[in-house]
C-alpha cells in the first residue's frame, strides 16, 4: 500500500497566489487545503491533521505571526513555513516568524519549485526527527 500524500495547509489572503501555489503543490503530489486568513487556517487545523503548514504573514482577520504562535501552541509537532513579501518590512516579519517557531521562511516572490523543494526538505527533517536548521 502506497503512503498517503503529505497534507499541506496553505494560508494566504491573496486568492490568485493561493490558487497557483495550491495547484503546484497538488501537481507535486501533495494534498492541499487552503484558507484565506489565519483564523480560518487554525479552524481547519483543528478539524483535520496536517503534515505541514505554509502561511503568509500579512493578512486580515488573524495575521501570520499570531497564526504561527497559535499553531505552535496547539500543534507543536507540525512544521510551519512562513512566506511574505511585497510589503514594507517583510524581511523583519520573516525574521520574527523564524524566532517564534517557523521552521523555514521564504520571501515572495518565489517559484513553485522553490517552495516544493523547501517543503520536501522540511518533511524529510520532520520524518527523521531532525531539528530545524537556522
Amino acid at each position: 500500500m502506497a503512503p498517503l500524500p503529505p497534507r499541506i495547509l496553505l494560508i494566504d489572503d491573496d486568492r490568485a497566489l493561493r490558487d497557483v501555489v495550491a495547484k503546484s503543490l497538488v501537481y507535486a503530489g501533495h494534498t492541499v487545503t487552503h484558507a484565506e486568513d489565519g483564523l480560518q487556517g487554525i479552524e481547519l487545523a483543528r478539524a483535520a491533521p496536517f503534515d505541514l503548514v505554509v502561511t503568509d504573514l500579512v493578512m486580515p482577520v488573524k495575521e501570520g505571526l499570531e497564526t504561527i504562535l497559535a499553531l505552535r501552541q496547539e500543534f507543536p509537532a507540525v512544521p510551519v513555513i512562513a512566506i511574505s513579501g511585497g510589503v514594507n518590512n517583510s524581511t523583519i516579519y520573516l525574521d520574527v516568524a523564524a524566532k517564534i517557531g517557523a521552521k523555514r521562511i521564504l520571501e515572495k516572490p518565489f517559484t513553485p519549485g522553490e517552495l516544493i523543494n523547501l517543503i520536501a526538505q522540511v518533511l524529510r527533517e520532520t520524518d527523521r526527527g531532525e531539528p530545524a536548521r537556522e
